[in-house]
């Protein structure tokens, strides 16, 4: 892709937006930042971008006709259907993305990781494990770094782990990553993507381009993602929980094992891994298929499941007090995360859910919550949503908080000694936060502060 001299429209002002507009001016291209609203930026940013040559176009978008622009890049977080897009296809400005526009410029392999859930523990997971053989290693992509801030210092012998979201991965045509990974296929975004087609057609665009010598890894478990095998030019490598496969990643007799070309190799026992919940041995063999793709050895790989704990904000236990384990799982942005999260504990949960819904239906959820939950704690924009569900199952036993930190508080004067309050949201962030992340650390801090009570 030649991009000196191009004029270049970046839309969005966020994380990715700032990332593809330095990029391009590296490049020599001309770039246009562009967002509908004056984002919050950090003090001095927007000055720090003019100096290095990126034009501000903030408070409303330009406009797109024929000799404007020669490219339109859009940040993830921005639908498809505004005008600037629609224009822009109209009169054939091509519209890509910063994931498309990073892998142009690549010269290492990509792993890249993509599902509804489990994508960050994942995709976190196979980076430790080629960091851990020794291969320079850049994580990226969804979480941390955007793409393109980094790619340029890669070589064919290093290799890049990128998590992909749908929004990612819907404005690529050329993406061709070396091994890429669907862990699971369940409703979200629906409110974006419409419907489940959609989703699952965006999801699947991250085999699209590849070939024999490239893989595909996908859930045997998981039907939708599983169907998908017909679809990819790559060679399949299916990861099973429950069944054990004539070729592929598998559990037998409570031991990892990888069978790929014939020979069966154990890699490590279930009881060793260092994260809980079968979701997340779901996510072990994942990153087993796709380190034997790239041809890390076995013993690497059984040291790093044994010694890594998982991210941030998914089970991340946080305190025990009184009795009472406190766990954050405020990455359980949809209802199969958090019921996912819910399988993980055995002893009665007081759980705290509730946010921006994304289009889900909380019926399954709720059953899960009449199954694992002694006391539900709802709040935000989706709390009558899930109390009904729960009531329409049978359940009563549910606390309204009118923010946050009531919730917690509701939460902790509910639970009794021996019990998990779990914050597992099932919904999005957006209504009373920026980010999961914003969300998860307000929770550890309000309990680290039980602590000192």
């Amino acid at each position: 892709m030649e991009l000196k001299g191009k004029r270049v429209l970046v839309v969005g002002a966020g994380k990715s937006g700032l990332a593809v507009s330095r990029f391009l001016v590296k490049k020599g291209a001309c770039a246009v930042l562009t967002d509908a609203g004056n984002p919050a930026l950090p003090e001095g940013e927007l000055d720090k971008l003019a100096a290095e040559g990126v034009k501000l176009a903030l408070g409303g978008y330009p406009e797109v006709n024929q000799g404007s622009f020669d490219l339109v890049v859009m940040s993830p977080g921005v639908p498809l259907t505004i005008e600037p897009v629609r224009d822009a296809l109209n009169i054939g400005i091509p519209v890509t993305g910063e994931l498309e526009l990073a892998s142009r410029f690549t010269r290492a392999p990509i792993v890249a990781v993509t599902g509804t859930n489990g994508k960050t523990t994942t995709t976190t997971l196979i980076g430790t494990i080629f960091k851990n053989a020794g291969k320079n290693t850049m994580v990226g992509g969804n979480i941390g770094l955007p793409l393109v801030t980094e790619v340029d210092r890669y070589g064919p012998g290093d290799v890049i782990v990128a998590e992909v979201s749908s929004f990612q991965l819907e404005t690529t045509s050329a993406f061709k990553p070396k091994v890429g990974i669907i862990l699971n296929v369940t409703p979200d975004h629906l409110d974006r993507h419409g419907n489940m087609e959609n989703y699952i057609a965006a999801k699947a665009r991250i085999f699209a381009n590849q070939g024999p010598g490239d893989f595909t890894v996908l859930n045997y478990d998981d039907p939708l993602t599983a169907a998908l095998r017909w679809k990819s030019r790559g060679r399949i490598i299916f990861f099973s929980r429950l069944k054990e496969l004539e070729d592929g990643i598998y559990i037998q007799k409570g031991r990892i094992t990888a069978k790929l070309d014939g020979s069966s190799e154990i890699i490590c026992e279930t009881v060793e891994l260092g994260m809980p919940g079968a979701h997340n041995l779901e996510n072990a063999l994942a990153a087993v298929a796709a380190a034997k793709a790239m041809g890390i050895e076995n013993a690497c790989i059984a040291s790093t499941l044994r010694e890594f704990k998982g991210v941030s904000h998914r089970l991340e236990f946080v305190a025990e007090i009184n009795g009472v384990r406190y766990i954050n799982d405020s990455k359980g942005t949809n209802p199969d995360a958090s019921i996912k999260a819910l399988e993980a504990y055995d002893e009665p949960v007081v759980l705290i859910a509730g946010g921006k819904n994304k289009g889900s239906d909380f019926r399954e959820f709720a059953e899960k919550v009449k199954e694992r939950v002694r006391v539900l704690v709802v709040l935000g924009q989706s709390a009558g949503l899930i109390a009904h569900a729960a009531k329409v199952v049978g359940f009563e036993n549910i606390l309204y908080a009118d923010g946050f930190k009531e919730a917690v508080c509701l939460a902790r004067q509910a639970a009794r000694p021996g019990e998990v309050v779990l914050l597992s949201p099932a919904c999005a962030s957006w209504d009373m936060f920026k980010s999961y992340e914003e969300r998860g650390e307000l929770f550890k801090e309000i309990v680290l502060g039980f602590k000192s009570n």
